[in-house]
């Protein structure tokens, strides 16, 4: 018996029995030999980590455009906070770790430059829309590869968890469903963190009747919300949250809406223009000259469409990769 093996024996003795078991899995579309340490749910979040998107994270916008401090959330450490969020929920409830690590790590992949206002730029001029979990999907079975194969051949359990950690669908793995849970407590609670320590707001603006359930500090909300996760899902088959901890997020998020996510003292009128005249500009650019796209993304155009692998090559962009290109192509330069 080698050590992969060892490990799913484990899982099967010692999970819950609504565990995604790694030696059930309903498989990868292209058939691989199995490994003889990692369990194809340990593979698949190892894929992840090396994936050139997953590096890309550390370079594009939680919240704050362009930030000048060293200590507000990137889209990297969110999905860091995510992962350790999901993971203890998951120990907690003796489902698979391995599995909700993985689908934690890869479920912004798809994210666009400059956070959720990048996402409603190609959400407007892409023909078809844009949502960064399609898009997340999209980076893992096609635009990344894997051995020199398309595509990083993720198992099924993954990739819907990464499809469906937002959006009307839900996760058909627990792990799935728990990481669903854990993006939204963590972006919440990180975001209050970030927007108190620039001064948007303060601790005492938050809702009374939220703090009041949740708790007065950063650690002490996310400890609230995933007990109350912990003890409500706990002998069940699927993954839940008390009512008064859910309205009492519910409304949080509301509030964060309101007051910081679409506050001008956030994101003044003139930096929103300036990312959709930027998104805008160099979608219309590749449009009109596709051949200026790198080599293999230019290369799938004949399989997917100019529009689709241009929309490719803008959401795979960082914040400061989209304004160096911006500059480099609509800035005029001085003579030397």
């Amino acid at each position: 018996m080698n050590y992969r093996e060892i490990t799913q024996k484990r899982e099967l003795e010692t999970l819950s029995p609504f565990a995604s078991f790694s030696a059930r899995t309903l498989g990868r579309d292209v058939f691989e030999e199995p490994c003889e340490v990692r369990t194809e749910y340990q593979r698949d979040r190892d894929r992840i980590i090396h994936s050139k998107a997953f590096r890309r994270l550390m370079h594009k916008t939680q919240v704050f455009l362009a930030p000048e401090g060293d200590h507000f959330r990137t889209r990297l450490t969110h999905t860091i906070e995510v992962s350790q969020i999901a993971r203890t929920i998951a120990r907690a409830l003796n489902l698979n770790e391995d599995l909700t690590e993985a689908i934690a790590l890869g479920h912004d992949l798809g994210h666009t430059p400059f956070g959720h206002n990048g996402e409603q730029v190609l959400n407007t001029i892409h023909e078809g829309g844009f949502e960064h979990n399609v898009q997340s999907l999209r980076v893992v079975e096609v635009l990344e590869s894997h051995h020199g194969r398309r595509g990083m051949n993720l198992t099924k359990e993954v990739r819907d968890g990464i499809v469906n950690h937002t959006g009307p669908n839900t996760p058909f793995t627990l792990e799935g469903q728990i990481v669903r849970f854990s993006d939204r407590i963590a972006y919440i609670n990180h975001d209050i963190d970030d927007a108190i320590r620039s001064g948007v707001i303060s601790g005492d603006d938050l809702p009374a009747e939220c703090v009041k359930v949740l708790g007065t500090s950063h650690s002490k909300r996310i400890n609230t919300a995933v007990m109350d996760i912990i003890e409500k899902s706990s002998g069940e088959n699927h993954v839940l949250m008390s009512e008064e901890v859910q309205a009492a997020m519910d409304k949080l998020r509301s509030f964060m809406f309101a007051n910081v996510y679409k506050s001008k003292r956030v994101k003044r009128d003139e930096d929103l223009k300036n990312v959709e005249n930027l998104i805008r500009s160099l979608y219309e650019y590749y449009l009109e000259k596709p051949q200026e796209l790198p080599e293999e993304t230019f290369a799938m155009a004949d399989e997917f469409g100019i529009k689709e692998v241009v929309k490719d090559y803008i959401a795979g962009m960082t914040d400061r990769y989209a304004i160096n290109l911006y500059n480099d192509l609509f800035v005029p330069k001085g003579w030397k």
